[in-house]
């Protein structure tokens, strides 16, 4: 059975980082990708990060790119977005997700490629 649970996350600055991580029980990470979704009151979800090949290959969303930083720890099976410069657009519930088989290689950030997601972790940025 796998089981995502997230951590981290909370408030913080206009400016300032943050960091989430999600740890994974029961799932291979070299069977698919693992990723970084996020979704604000009244807005559609929004992949954020993806990763995959274990940790060699990233992909980021284009409001995220030169931000934000998806890294993943194969021994402690754990994968971490860290977010800097934050703005407060970036306000939002965070969700790891986690794929199964290779259909996410052609389209890491749709949602319907994602078999299993964590319960959430909120981020909120201020200024």
């Amino acid at each position: 059975q796998v089981q995502l649970v997230e951590s981290g996350g909370g408030s913080g600055q206009v400016g300032g980082s943050l960091s989430v991580s999600c740890a994974a029980s029961g799932y291979n990470f070299a069977s698919g990708c693992m990723a970084w979704f996020r979704q604000a009151p009244g807005e559609e979800r929004e992949g954020v990060a993806s990763i995959r090949n274990s940790g060699r290959s990233t992909f980021y969303g284009d409001s995220v790119k030169g931000r934000f930083t998806i890294s993943q720890d194969n021994a402690k099976n754990t994968v971490t977005l860290q977010m800097n410069s934050l703005r407060p657009e970036d306000t939002a519930m965070y969700y790891c997700a986690a794929a199964r088989g290779g259909n996410c290689y052609f389209s890491p950030f749709s949602s319907k490629f994602y078999n299993y997601w964590g319960q959430g972790t909120q981020v909120t940025v201020s200024s």
